[in-house]
């Protein structure tokens, strides 16, 4: 276990002399917004894998530097909650990332799968899971749950020398694609404040109005949460904002009324609540937000639909890809309806240019209204 700044310097100097490392955080986060690190693993081979003790250690920026060496790929399975934490831990931004379970799904399997199903698929190794509930913060730990840490790691060297070899020449560029935008914390590091209404469920049924009510409020409730370091639904539940917003609740008693909220929490945040719901009902409503129904198709169009999906399950079968990593169900809806959105992945990059064939053909033929 890494426990000084000395050790930890160490094993940072030796760890940005390899070409690839691999990494894996254990956390705790079920109290708090802000997940708390109990322990980061770091491996160089399978006989090398190391604990890193951020409970005992200050200062990480040494592991922030190797994160942002360019020189040195960051081997990791499921990146982006990793990426988050990591980042947030050591504000330094990672660089040249390789995921495991991403690139799976350039390689001929699925793009979901569990690190310990990949493993067994790949070096048919069974992954042992008996300390997921272990409380990393909690010292000493006990070696049975130091090795389970250490598999973590051990074997994602190996791992990804075998996925490289499964990714077919075509699907190369697009995976090298899809791995470099790990280079931008905008690609992991979650959706903005302003737009986190977007995410309670039921909010697709609201008009306008209610809408702009109910950003005011989620944006609001993003910061409060931040600031008590709080799960959002410690400081006001989901169910109750959209109460709220659907009926521009102005009324104390009907707020306490309208959902799980005590008073004890509508003392604490009634008069913002009536503050941020006039603030909404106020806004002009070309500047409310777009309304968030869900898309539907007419006859023609989920023709179009269909001749979409067998396209793509057909060429992703050739190109060995897992299909869902074109897009998922409403976003090929919304390609195929011609309202995605410029900024949309289907209309950049490789996506583009997968879907290319299919754009052409389906223009000469008037199937997409393209």
């Amino acid at each position: 276990m890494i426990t000084t700044a000395k050790d930890l310097q160490a094993l940072i100097d030796r760890a940005r002399k390899a070409d690839a490392i691999a990494l894996d955080t254990e956390f705790i986060w079920e109290r708090t917004y802000y997940p708390k690190l109990g322990l980061i693993q770091l491996g160089l081979s399978d006989e090398e894998c190391f604990l890193i003790d951020p409970c005992a250690l200050d200062d990480l920026s040494p592991l922030g530097q190797l994160l942002a060496d360019p020189a040195v790929v960051k081997i990791f399975h499921d990146a982006p909650q990793d990426l988050s934490i990591l980042r947030m831990a050591t504000e330094h931004n990672p660089k040249n990332i390789f995921d495991t379970r991403l690139a799976a799904g350039f390689g001929g399997l699925s793009s979901t799968l569990s690190l310990a199903d990949l493993l067994q698929f790949l070096l048919d190794i069974k992954l042992e899971k008996n300390e997921t509930r272990t409380n990393w913060l909690k010292r000493p730990l006990s070696r049975a749950q130091e090795e389970y840490a250490k598999n973590d790691v051990r074997y994602l060297r190996a791992m990804r020398v075998l996925l490289q070899a499964r990714v077919l020449p075509e699907a190369q560029p697009w995976l090298a694609a899809e791995l470099a935008r790990f280079d931008s914390p905008d690609n992991y590091i979650g959706i903005d404040d302003t737009k986190r209404y977007t995410k309670i469920k039921g909010s697709s049924g609201l008009n306008c109005r209610s809408l702009s009510v109910l950003q005011e409020l989620c944006t609001w409730r993003e910061t409060e949460a931040r600031k008590q370091n709080k799960p959002r639904g410690h400081i006001i539940k989901d169910n109750v904002l959209l109460n709220i917003a659907k009926d521009l609740l102005r009324d104390p008693q009907a707020i306490q009324n309208c959902g799980e909220i005590s008073a004890k929490s509508v003392n604490s945040y009634g008069k913002k609540i009536i503050q941020l719901v006039n603030l909404g009902m106020e806004k002009p409503e070309e500047e409310c937000p777009p309304l968030l129904r869900r898309v539907t198709l007419n006859k023609k169009e989920k023709a179009a639909f269909t001749n979409l999906l067998n396209y793509i399950r057909l060429k992703s079968d050739v190109n060995g890809i897992h299909p869902p990593l074109i897009g998922n169900k409403n976003e090929l809806m919304r390609f195929v309806k011609n309202s995605s959105p410029s900024t949309s992945r289907q209309k950049k990059g490789w996506r583009n240019e997968f879907l290319a064939e299919m754009k052409a053909k389906s223009t000469s033929t008037h199937d997409l209204n393209d």
